[in-house]
């Protein structure tokens, strides 16, 4: 039986990276920095750990994400016969603050046995609406870990038992550490939870833990650290002694370790009080920030990136003067902009950096405009004109990529908004505010100002902050407005996502629409498998050329994978989409599998949303299949509009791009992004809603055409 004693519980505890199986939420690890003194003593390793949380789907769904990361430091100080293990949060640590530290150290009466302290900290901002949910989630993961930790280091304990190893020495100083023990150990006291002695800094996500004084010294400030009056007055405003020390520390912190391009302190001063001048949190999401624009060059994006002609025609928005403060004032027509269309034309990716290169341009006007008023200017003014707002602006795609642009901005253009004003809000509005709100900073939050019909006309409207003389000509306003008026993005100018996928674009990795080609006698299917019953399967498509026939079938076991070499058979890959069939020929209908729905016939142009309630666990196929045009009835002679059409199909080939999602039943009607939302008057829409006797399951079916 192996009795360890405390190195040996220290070397158990080890065992359990990069990944741990007692541990089913903890997926893996990397090793992002590590450290080692010459003399062994000392051992920094920083790992980035890779979570599985045990959330509820809709959760995840709704903050985009299936997997958290968390940054670990471990300090081993074999001298001392301590270990220090500080955790933080790297996903979403704008919204919400995890900090949890241990420390195994020598009991002083035995030191044989290992004393643990443990503490944590749990600091949630915001969550889109499940504040309560999160907070729950992270009592109940840590109350796990805990009571699973005994149970893990005597797991490995056994382990080492195994292995033949019953006895871990302690660490001795190599002969030539003990000649100099005595003055180095006068000069140079050591704390492995707070520095590392006599070591360079090393890069990574937090190059402060690596940094041998930089803590110390961005605590105690000097009596010369004191900014020149006349500048602070002329470029950073009013700023408390405590706010000017702060700006001072962090800036040289960044002198100190961050390589590369450091920021003015204008932008500085933005994290700070997006913080609340807590240095420790600001330094944090700056690093973050400052890691990104390198990695995507967004430094540049407004010399290197020209925005795309559709953006330049359809995108409703751009600047228009300024604000009675002096702010650069940006307006926006988003009641007249063609979310889907810009989306199914640009993708997210261009979309997505066309709204970074606003927010640049924002800075560079921010700088110009101090300049001319004399007086330091930081942030912008946003007009938003929801005239025209409807439901279908709360197209699920569209939404989930607004939410996700409005989180990057977030984390990277903090306190740059000075004031949003909101007009001639419909009342569809609280709908698209109940989905946008929760990610948004409360902070931004204080700064809007929602106007309803033509309120902003009356006091406390309009000409409170923007002069007369500026207001826009669609606002009943005196000045010519040059932004675009927006409107329908032509069918024709939407592209297939592997079109969207060669674009040299990488701030997202993901695309959020598929695309197929469908033939004459070759279908093009995919398989999505239910575990719950009551599931609820919902689709968006866009039926890009041809006329299809759009059906949904269960059965009880796996069709069998396409063969990919098999070109005639079961798989097609072209440049414009892929063809997949999953149907076996010798299947039969009504034996292998079962048809669910009605089929939907739908033609070109065509935009279908719908969704279907399944009542059996097991595997549901779409299916989108080649429609021909049927013989006339009455006569031999075929109709001018059938030879029309079959002229545009006479490739016998279709396309289609399409995006599809399983959630819960329980949580479709109450998801305000649910397709339920698709009922709109924006163009010529018809709803047809189906059941189908067979699974007695519910189905809304929606589409829309653009003449």
């Amino acid at each position: 039986m192996y009795n360890p004693d405390h190195e040996g519980r220290k070397e158990a505890y080890e065992r359990r990276f990069p990944t741990c199986p007692l541990i089913p939420m903890f997926v893996h690890s990397d090793t992002v920095n590590e450290f080692k003194s010459d003399d062994g003593a000392i051992h920094v390793i920083e790992r980035r750990c890779k979570l599985d949380i045990d959330a509820p789907r809709l959760l995840k769904k709704i903050a985009g994400v299936d997997y958290v990361y968390f940054v670990q430091k471990n300090s081993l100080n074999c001298r001392e016969r301590t270990l220090h293990i500080e955790a933080h949060n790297e996903t979403f640590s704008n919204r919400v603050i995890i900090n949890e530290y241990c420390c195994y150290t020598v009991h002083p009466d035995n030191e044989d046995w290992t004393c643990f302290e443990q503490s944590a900290s749990l600091d949630i901002k915001s969550f889109f609406g499940f504040e309560s949910t999160v907070e729950k989630i992270a009592m109940k993961q840590y109350t796990s870990n805990i009571k699973k930790g005994k149970e893990i280091i005597e797991y490995y304990l056994h382990q080492l038992a195994e292995e033949g190893i019953t006895f871990v020495p302690r660490w001795t100083p190599p002969v030539s550490c003990s000649l100099k023990k005595a003055s180095s150990s006068s000069k140079h006291p050591v704390s492995a939870a707070l520095s590392i002695p006599d070591s360079p800094p090393k890069e990574g996500l937090n190059n402060e833990i690596l940094t041998s004084n930089s803590s110390s010294e961005l605590v105690v400030g000097t009596p010369d650290d004191k900014l020149d009056a006349d500048y602070i007055k002329r470029y950073l405003g009013d700023l408390t002694p405590l706010q000017e020390s702060c700006l001072i520390r962090l800036r040289q912190w960044l002198q100190e370790t961050h390589k590369g391009k450091i920021p003015k302190d204008e932008h500085i001063l933005r994290f700070l009080r997006a913080r609340d001048f807590n240095i420790d949190k600001a330094r944090e999401i700056m690093c973050q920030s400052l890691t990104w624009r390198k990695q995507h060059q967004v430094d540049y994006i407004l010399d290197t990136w020209n925005p795309p002609q559709v953006l330049q025609d359809y995108y409703a928005g751009g600047w228009h003067h300024h604000d009675k403060d002096g702010r650069p004032l940006y307006v926006l027509r988003l009641g007249q902009m063609d979310t889907k269309g810009l989306v199914r034309a640009l993708g997210e990716e261009a979309l997505l950096r066309y709204v970074l290169s606003i927010n640049e341009e924002g800075l560079r006007r921010c700088e110009e405009n101090t300049k001319v008023f004399g007086r330091p200017i930081s942030s912008w003014t946003c007009l938003v004109d929801l005239e025209g707002l409807n439901m279908r602006h709360l197209w699920r795609p569209g939404v989930k990529a607004l939410l996700r642009i409005i989180e990057v901005v977030e984390a990277n253009y903090p306190e740059t908004l000075g004031r949003l004003l909101i007009l001639r809000a419909p009342r569809v509005f609280p709908v698209l505010w109940t989905l946008v709100s929760p990610f948004i900073d409360d902070n931004t939050r204080k700064k809007f100002l929602i106007y309803a019909g033509n309120d902003y006309q009356g006091p406390g409207g309009l000409l409170d902050y923007i002069d007369k003389e500026i207001i826009p000509d669609f606002l009943s306003g005196e000045c010519m407005c040059e932004v675009p008026e927006g409107g329908l993005v032509p069918k024709s100018l939407y592209r297939t996502a592997e079109e969207l996928e060669n674009e040299d674009l990488k701030l997202w990795t993901e695309t959020i629409y598929q695309s197929a080609s469908v033939f004459k006698g070759a279908p093009h299917e995919i398989l999505i498998q239910i575990v719950d019953a009551s599931s609820v399967i919902t689709w968006d498509f866009d039926v890009c050329k041809g006329d299809i026939v759009f059906n949904i079938y269960h059965s009880k076991r796996s069709p069998q994978p396409p063969k990919k070499d098999s070109v005639g058979a079961h798989s097609i890959t072209s440049a414009v989409g892929n063809n997949v069939q999953l149907i076996d020929k010798v299947w039969q209908l009504g034996r292998d599998y079962s048809m669910v729905e009605s089929p939907l016939i739908c033609k070109e142009g065509e935009s279908v949303q719908g969704s279907h309630v399944t009542r059996w666990p097991g595997f549901y196929i779409l299916q989108w299949k080649f429609h021909s045009m049927p013989a006339c009835a009455t006569t031999s002679l075929p109709r001018v509009d059938d030879v029309l059409a079959s002229l545009q199909v006479s490739s016998h080939k279709c396309k289609v791009m399409y995006y599809t999602e399983v959630i819960g039943s329980e949580d479709f009607r109450g998801s305000m992004t649910s397709l339920e939302s698709s009922h709109s008057g924006f163009s010529q829409l018809s709803a047809a809603t189906t059941s189908s006797n067979q699974s007695h399951s519910s189905s809304l079916i929606s589409r829309w055409r653009f003449c």
